[in-house]
């Protein structure tokens, strides 16, 4: 028995302030769509009423950056996006998370090899917090995705910390040429 149990009659619920904030967050995760490539079809799949992204709260995809706090980059993001990328997730206000959804986006997919274009990974542009493997993904796999952003969310602590900054990955602007090309 602790010291708080009798103390208050039935129907009151004590809470932290950081607990009771951590909860309003998680209940209204605001994504920012970043629909690049084939993923982006997915996405949008996973907001319809088949789905329902509305059920956990993240159902209202913003335009503006500055009104998003979850950014999910869905496709294959070149050298030439990158920096775009970047500004638009600097622009979002913290706490901000990133879901990198897809194979291109996690890893370079099929342009990994010889796609000298390709950034291999959006981790090297921006930090990614969860990741969506798939080519492409399913909608059941963003929404655990966003299940598993939401569980970040609820365990966050409020402290005063330091940002870190990430370069963004400039592109030399030389092919290197595949020795042996199989076919």
């Amino acid at each position: 028995m602790t010291w708080i149990d009798g103390r208050f009659e039935e129907n009151v619920v004590t809470t932290t302030l950081e607990q009771a904030m951590n909860w309003a967050k998680e209940s209204s995760v605001w994504p920012m769509t970043f629909g690049l490539a084939c993923c982006a079809i997915e996405m949008m799949a996973t907001g319809a009423s088949r789905f329902d992204l509305d059920r956990f709260g993240a159902g209202a995809f913003r335009a503006s950056p500055r009104q998003a706090d979850l950014m999910i980059v869905a496709g294959t993001v070149t050298y030439k996006m990158a920096s775009r990328v970047r500004r638009l997730y600097e622009q979002m206000p913290d706490p901000k998370y990133v879901i990198a959804m897809g194979a291109c986006t996690v890893g370079g997919g099929p342009y990994f090899k010889y796609g000298y274009h390709v950034v291999k990974g959006v981790d090297l542009v921006v930090p990614v917090d969860v990741y969506v493997p798939g080519c492409p993904p399913r909608p059941e796999a963003l929404l655990e995705g966003i299940m598993r952003i939401q569980d970040k969310m609820r365990a966050r602590k409020i402290t005063k910390g330091s940002t870190s900054t990430l370069p963004v990955p400039q592109h030399s602007g030389l092919a290197q040429v595949p020795e042996v090309i199989e076919a």
